[in-house]
């Protein structure tokens, strides 16, 4: 069977599994929707919480950025996996002796004010929002290239199954889905990898190929490298094309570790990681989900280092050097998705001795690129140095490089660049939407209870009924699909570049609030507010400014980017708190008597 149909029966499944999950769980009251009435055993919450966390980001992007950036790619799976750890023991076991539903409501009854509250939702809502372009965006990728329509139809399709999930099972329905999306995702990353690794160095653990040498076999399919460690041979691709070394870094030291930070103390912010800690009945059961999640998420994370060699070995191997004419079939495949493209370029010298590069256009005519618009060329009086005519090359100059990748597709196109089964394949698909999915429902649920929840009930109209909020529930996670979709439709960038702006605005915004208020009883609803306000503004018009108005790198303060201003943001937020809370008066008694008994986590 071909691909395609691979893909509609294996994806077609999937979907049936979630849906038919959600009509059994349906939610029937609010504590169902919001944490499911606390009553998920820890290892279903461990497992929903690790397919709530590894998002798409951390399935289709992160091994693709690892397979470009090399050693610098290490910082989303060091900031990710330590924010985990930060989360399990700093945070998770004290959120869950509080008790409540929502951060949000952690932060208006710790910080005694409505006001705090609110600046919390709409910071929560803010954040979600940002991290779940990236999750649409994603679902819009898979099913562009596997189901063969329109990135913008995938991510109506994916609106459709979250929102029928989300909005009729809320929590309930959201944990049990994310148990299924778990099992699909692990399986269908580690199947592909373990191929691949058997392949190339005849080791069935991936996390152990990736350090082993090439095999006779591996030797064969790459056409070098037998006895080679598997870096070592990649190191050597990477510098006779003229790049780095794959295992050299190249971002400067600060931003590598600004942005290790951001993505670390983001994660511990993140709200729709620490709600899954309220669903457990028990504090140590807070805490047993959250070991048993951090060993299903290092099962992927650990792989991934491996998936970004072997894909950025296979990738470059089949590309570089082929005729056009001749290029495999899975770069012809992707081709259609507008993700992959080649163009034909050559290189010509001006009389005082610049150096031009143009493409030719299908019709014939040389155009070169002015502002990202393609303008005729004129090369009369050039004296023409280098055509590639029709070899797809890949180089470190954007003059000379004609091949374009986007580095989203890397662990989607895996098995194919490998030539695995047709079945194989479906399954990455599979995986990638089920990963996209159970994170993009998690932020949907937050951004829900936030409106109906923090505002409505919390502020607006405190007598609301249980049928009422419910309702409210329901209308705010619909409104949040439809705002998911347009951002995945129009994304602010690449998957894990959208994520590490998230991490980033939770970090400058979220963690020094939660730490604060669970290890400083002195903390006050001014300094709550004003750290929380001037933490998020900073950092969102940093991301904004940078990303969008000022692209150039040079202007980035002390060398440090947009994902990795996060760690200033949270900076900036601690010290004001700081100062703030120390220039007004103290908490009431009873809320120093609340964080007295919450930063002590013992059973009641």
């Amino acid at each position: 069977m071909s691909i395609l149909t691979w893909t509609w029966i294996i994806v077609g499944l999937s979907f049936a599994l979630y849906i038919g999950i959600a009509i059994w769980s349906k939610a029937s009251s609010t504590g169902e929707f919001y944490v499911a009435e606390k009553q998920v055993h820890p290892i279903a919450n461990g497992m929903a919480t690790a397919a709530d966390w590894m998002s798409a980001a951390s399935f289709i992007s992160m091994a693709g950025l690892i397979s470009f950036m090399g050693r610098d790619g290490s910082m989303y799976l060091m900031g990710w996996t330590g924010g985990y750890v930060l989360l399990a023991l700093l945070l998770a076991p004290y959120l869950r002796k509080y008790g409540k539903y929502t951060v949000p409501q952690f932060v208006g009854d710790r910080y005694y004010s409505n006001t705090a509250r609110v600046v919390a939702l709409l910071s929560a809502i803010f954040v979600s929002f940002t991290y779940v372009a990236g999750q649409m965006r994603g679902v819009g990728i898979v099913f562009s290239r596997f189901l063969e329509v329109s990135i913008n139809t995938g991510v109506i399709i994916g609106m459709c199954i979250v929102f029928f999930y989300a909005v009729l099972g809320g929590m309930k329905g959201i944990t049990y889905t994310q148990v299924a999306q778990y099992c699909v995702l692990i399986v269908a990353y580690l199947i592909p990898a373990i191929f691949i690794s058997i392949m190339l160095t005849g080791n069935p653990i991936p996390m152990f190929g990736y350090g082993s040498t090439i095999s006779a076999g591996g030797a064969q399919i790459l056409g070098q490298g037998q006895g080679m460690y598997v870096l070592d041979v990649l190191d050597k691709i990477h510098t006779d094309l003229g790049f780095k070394a794959y295992t050299a870094g190249q971002k400067p030291l600060i931003d590598l570790f600004c942005i290790t930070f951001a993505l670390m103390v983001g994660t511990a912010g993140l709200p729709h990681v620490i709600i899954r800690f309220f669903t457990v009945p028990k504090v140590r059961d807070a805490r047993s989900s959250a070991g048993w999640a951090l060993l299903f998420i290092a099962i992927l994370y650990t792989t991934a280092p491996a998936v970004g060699a072997f894909a950025r070995t296979n990738f470059l191997l089949t590309i570089n050097g082929k005729k056009y004419e001749e290029a495999p079939s899975w770069f012809k495949n992707w081709e259609k998705t507008k993700l992959v493209g080649f163009k034909d370029k050559a290189v010509y010298k001006t009389a005082d001795g610049k150096t031009i590069g143009v493409f030719k256009a299908k019709d014939g005519s040389l155009k070169y690129l002015d502002k990202k618009e393609e303008k005729p060329f004129n090369p009369e009086g050039m004296t023409l140095v280098r055509d590639f005519d029709g070899v797809m090359t890949i180089s470190k100059d954007p003059q000379t490089n004609e091949v374009d990748v986007d580095r989203d597709i890397m662990v989607l196109a895996n098995p194919e660049i490998a030539k695995l089964p047709a079945w194989v394949v479906a399954l990455v698909a599979a995986g990638g939407l089920a990963a996209a999915l159970s994170t993009a429902a998690g932020l949907l649920l937050v951004i829900s209870a936030a409106i109906s929840h923090d505002l409505i009930k919390g502020v607006i109209s405190p007598n609301i009924s249980e049928k009422g909020e419910l309702v409210w529930a329901r209308i705010a996670a619909g409104f949040a699909v439809v705002v998911a979709g347009y951002f995945g439709i129009n994304p602010p960038g690449f998957v894990a570049q959208v994520v590490a702006f998230a991490f980033g605005l939770a970090a400058a915004s979220f963690f020094p609030l939660i730490i604060f208020g669970v290890f400083w009883k002195r903390a006050t609803k001014e300094g709550a507010i004003a750290g929380m306000l001037v933490g998020i503004v900073f950092t969102a018009w940093y991301i904004i400014y940078f990303r969008f108005i000022n692209t150039d790198p040079k202007g980035w303060w002390f060398g440090i980017s947009p994902e990795g201003i996060g760690t200033i943001g949270m900076i900036i937020n601690f010290v004001v708190m700081w100062v703030v809370s120390l220039m007004t008066p103290p908490p009431p008694k009873e809320v120093q008597d609340m964080v007295e008994s919450v930063r002590y986590p013992r059973e009641a």
